[in-house]
């Protein structure tokens, strides 16, 4: 099974230009069996919008996650799965004053197994990214799957914080390529956490040429092997 986030920051590359086409180009490069999506702007309900493009690039089911409705129409996040799906919870993770936030939960059975997979996107300020990543691990703590995934924009930028602390306590150390800026990427903003981490067969960075140019992230790519 193959997995990946990826925030397309409403589809603007690093020319500056608005072009969904790339994004949707990357979605097939990367082949996925589910991706994470973050910076979703698009109208909701508008045949052919964003989200059908890259759902249709990836002949996959989309899930969407809005969190907020501007003169530009919607944004938020969205999951794209190729994976039926046994149920959907969308969580609202905003704090007053703040962008809002939620997280996209999701649960799958893939060949017998019982998994969770949540996808997300944190606030900037360290209080906010508190408070979330507690709700995260509620949900966690709540379901009784036998695969849990968290991935998303976490936006932590300090490695020493307290919720890249949690979440390395509750899933185990992974592996944390930085994904951010694209063109040279510096900062582990995107993340993939996945228990039993003896799942996992590899987690890396998707490079293209397209990726480069795509989106202001790279997208974070991992592979398991759930039949243990």
């Amino acid at each position: 099974m193959r997995i990946a986030t990826y925030n397309i920051h409403r589809s603007i590359g690093t020319d500056s230009e608005a072009n969904p086409q790339r994004i949707a180009a990357v979605l097939q490069e990367l082949n996925a069996d589910i991706v994470a999506l973050q910076e979703v702007g698009y109208e909701s309900g508008v045949p052919g919008n964003l989200l059908e493009l890259l759902g249709d690039a990836m002949q996959a089911r989309v899930i969407e996650g809005i969190t907020l409705q501007d003169v530009r129409g919607h944004y938020g996040n969205a999951v794209l799965s190729r994976l039926p799906l046994q149920h959907i919870k969308l969580h609202d993770l905003s704090v007053p004053g703040r962008e809002p936030r939620g997280a996209i939960e999701l649960g799958i059975n893939a060949n017998g197994v019982d998994m969770q997979i949540i996808a997300t996107h944190l606030g900037l300020r360290p209080g906010e990214r508190r408070y979330q990543t507690r709700r995260l691990l509620q949900m966690h703590d709540t379901s009784t799957a036998r695969v849990k995934i968290l991935l998303g924009d976490i936006n932590e930028w300090f490695l020493w914080g307290r919720p890249l602390h949690w979440l390395h306590h509750i899933f185990g150390h992974m592996q944390s390529p930085a994904t951010f800026p694209a063109r040279l990427p510096l900062f582990a903003l995107d993340r993939i956490w996945i228990k039993p981490v003896n799942t996992v067969k590899t987690l890396q960075l998707h490079k293209s040429v397209m990726s480069r140019q795509a989106s202001d992230h790279l997208p974070l790519v991992a592979e398991l092997d759930i039949r243990q």
